[in-house]
């Protein structure tokens, strides 16, 4: 078995892949099966086209501290002049080529940046009427297209910047730790994006310490979904390639197939990413016999009982942290009584989820914000251990994450190595003990440099002392594991003056089959009123069950239409209104405050693609309260 590299030696993050391409040199690094041409590149050779890369760019006068913009999408390209600017001595600014055009023109504006390179002809072609207003010298084309000659910038193709590098000399980039390597702009819900200050040191610490998480080997598949842009995907690929791993380029259309054609071993993504699974996997239930269902949903019952007592003993339950002695032994005497009807439910259910989805995951990690609690729990259920971690663009971004010796379900887990979780006051910012909630501050050697050319910003995120606010509010277990409890900025104030957490009731609510996502709004209410985009399909089997014959609309009906449909029948109503009510009440730490008393339905789901999302699916709450104002507005007339 290959011994695994240190990389505490290096200064910059280019500097990890001659040691990759000798140490797995011919192990296959990157795959994109999907591309117009199947792309398989072993480590020996992903770090020749690294070289020739940057070997090209310098030819062409781009060397240390020079800025490149960087606007294009996965594939094994995107990776080839992401670690080839960086190699050229350049630091990257990197955005989807999907992104809004002004968003765009924007970074590029605020970056400084003298090159650009893009995805394609297209994408060049919305911004070019701008860059003459633009420091921009040089244009690179990650596709094979034409340039056109006649243009005032000079533009290459990713073909000619590669022969160019192969009969040049790369010169070596003077860098450290502290130089910087990527500007990464926030997404963010409101306002103008700020260029987040990464260096090398920020991401070799990422490198050097994501294994206290994962433990790949050499050889190890891993599907990659995520913007390979976003700080998340990002460093978990920079770690997972520096391990040996082969990473799989995948998409939302094709990744369900391809858990099952390439039978990963490790896979990072988003909540929204398992809970489609899950989504997926219940509806197969729901197709099955009414005697089928009852059997598994008895074998559900009894392993979700299984699990708990199994936390109870081991001390891994977020709601049972004080259990005595003897309640702990008490509970593994149940987990005991209950394991032979857990492994029988196992061997006849659960063990076929796990081939549906490739049958060799090792570790899922799910980052980029909160999982359902019925989801985590749906997971250890049919033994893929979900580790969910914690962190932001501005660390890097992982402080936190759970492990799989150390899975505290509800939590972040405890810091990864050299790194510092602080709970303060929100007002007087004094500390905070354990278990007592408050404003998330972060200290390590991850934590930004700060917003680029933003003084003001940087000094408000981070203090004197080093400590970054992350905006986030929680609590620390008296295991050091970290419970995110909220956004602070996303806290609803009611009325009454109650705060109110919106977070953690769209996750409850969100178990309900009837019921695909919801954003919890009454900022200033009495009570709190909520938007549902329904889930047509469970509401429909419902309404044959209790044989009514429901009128539903289509996805792309009015609002109008969808109020004069049966979504809005005195039935249907009192249905999601009974779901509402439940799953509330059966939320930890229930309040009477945290009762939803209206709700509207809309049928166009929250995503990336329409703006309500970020990109690492997250509701953009101001935007979704301007688009749906009006309907907002009237759940409190």
């Amino acid at each position: 078995m290959m011994t695994q590299l240190d990389y505490n030696s290096v200064k910059s993050l280019p500097e990890v892949w001659p040691l990759t391409a000798q140490k797995f040199g011919n192990i296959v690094a990157l795959d994109d099966p999907h591309g117009k041409s199947h792309v398989n590149l072993t480590y020996s050779q992903l770090y020749q086209q690294i070289q020739d890369f940057a070997a090209g760019l310098q030819a062409l006068g781009v060397k240390c501290p020079s800025k490149v913009a960087l606007f294009a999408d996965n594939s094994p390209r995107w990776f080839i002049a992401d670690q080839g600017s960086m190699m050229a001595g350049a630091a990257n600014a990197v955005r989807s080529s999907q992104a809004d055009k002004d968003e765009l023109l924007y970074i590029l504006e605020d970056s400084d940046s003298t090159t650009l390179i893009v995805e394609n002809q297209k994408t060049l072609n919305q911004l070019r009427p701008n860059l003459e207003q633009l420091p921009i010298q040089l244009i690179i084309l990650l596709s094979d297209e034409n340039p056109n000659l006649e243009d005032s910038i000079k533009t290459l193709n990713f073909r000619q910047l590669m022969d160019r590098g192969s009969q040049g000399t790369l010169g070596i980039a003077s860098q450290d730790e502290d130089t910087l390597a990527t500007l990464i702009y926030t997404s963010g819900t409101t306002g103008k994006p700020k260029g987040v200050m990464l260096s090398h040191g920020n991401l070799l610490h990422q490198v050097r310490n994501l294994g206290t998480i994962i433990q790949p080997k050499p050889g190890d598949r891993v599907l990659s979904i995520l913007p390979s842009w976003h700080s998340y995907e990002r460093s978990a690929e920079y770690f997972l390639l520096s391990q040996g791993c082969t990473l799989i380029y995948t998409s939302i259309r094709t990744f369900k197939a391809d858990l099952k054609r390439f039978k990963p071993q490790h896979m990072v993504a988003v909540p929204r990413l398992w809970e489609s699974i899950y989504e997926g996997i219940q509806k197969q239930f729901r197709e099955q016999s009414p005697t089928q269902q009852k059997l598994v949903q008895f074998f559900l019952s009894i392993s979700e009982r299984y699990i708990l007592a199994q936390r109870i003993a081991n001390h891994l339950s977020l709601d049972h942290l004080q259990a005595s002695g003897g309640e702990r032994l008490v509970a593994s005497l149940q987990a005991g009584l209950l394991s032979p009807l857990h492994a029988l439910g196992d061997k006849l259910v659960y063990n076929k989820i796990r081939q549906g989805v490739g049958g060799n995951l090792e570790t899922i990690v799910s980052g980029g914000g909160s999982l359902a609690k019925h989801i985590d729990n749906f997971y250890e259920i049919v033994n893929l251990p979900i580790l969910v971690g914690y962190g932001l663009t501005e660390t890097s971004p992982v402080t936190n994450a759970r492990t799989h010796n150390h899975n505290v379900r509800g939590a972040s887990g405890q810091p990864i190595p050299q790194t510092e979780i602080l709970i303060v006051d929100p007002e007087t910012r004094q500390v905070l003990p354990q278990e007592q909630r408050g404003l998330v501050l972060i200290r390590g050697p991850q934590v930004m440099q700060g917003y680029y050319k933003k003084p003001e910003a940087t000094a408000k995120a981070i203090d004197p002392d080093g400590w970054f606010d992350s905006g986030d509010l929680g609590w620390l277990t008296p295991a050091n594991d970290l419970v995110i409890t909220g956004r602070a900025k996303d806290t609803i104030v009611l009325s009454n003056g109650e705060n109110i957490e919106p977070q953690p009731l769209e996750d409850a609510c969100a178990r309900s089959p009837y019921i695909d996502q919801i954003m919890v709004v009454g900022q200033d209410q009495k009570a709190l009123g909520a938007l549902v985009v329904p889930n047509l399909e469970a509401l429909a089997n419902w309404g044959n069950t209790q044989e009514l014959n429901l009128n539903l609309p289509d996805v792309s009906a009015p609002h109008e239409a969808i109020k004069n449909s049966d979504l809005y029948s005195k039935p249907v109503q009192t249905l999601l209104q009974q779901e509402l009510n439940r799953e509330v009440k059966n939320r930890p730490g229930y309040r009477a405050d945290d009762q939803i008393k209206s709700f509207e339905l809309i049928l166009e789901p929250f995503s990336i693609d329409n703006g309500l999302m970020t990109q690492t699916m997250k509701i953009k709450r101001p935007v979704v309260r301007e688009r749906y104002g009006n309907i907002i507005d009237g759940m409190f007339e």
